[in-house]
């Protein structure tokens, strides 16, 4: 069974750090390109990390120098998004999501998404 699931989100005051984690199983992770998105009700999914098949990675503006995204983790089949210095504006369920065409261009389909893990930041 193809699956991505998503681990790491919790309740972190505001400045601190998490790492949220993409786990792949069922298909290995190696030439799909990896998004990591975020949405909070009411608003639009917001990409907020892309990394292509060839490890190339890619950021909006609005989470450069905070966010960085893992290169694949081959033995785990993981992905890995580190986020320092969180705003309570990052407060969101956090998802990833496979694209067996290994780019990050915009509007890139993705094929495979995980269930979410849901970061707080509040103090």
């Amino acid at each position: 069974q193809v699956q991505l699931v998503e681990s790491g989100g919790g309740l972190v005051q505001p400045g601190g750090s998490l790492r949220l984690s993409c786990a792949g199983s069922g298909f290995s992770l190696e030439d799909y390109a990896i998004g990591w998105f975020r949405q909070v009700p009411g608003k639009e999914r917001e990409r907020v990390s892309c990394l292509s098949s060839n490890q190339a990675a890619y950021y909006p503006a609005s989470v450069k120098g905070r966010f960085t995204i893992s290169n694949l983790d081959t033995k785990k089949n993981t992905v890995y998004l580190q986020i320092n210095s969180l705003k309570p504006e990052d407060t969101a369920t956090y998802y990833c999501a496979a694209s067996a065409r290994g780019l990050c261009v915009s509007g890139a389909t993705f094929d495979y998404w995980g269930q979410g893990t849901q970061v707080t930041v509040s103090s």
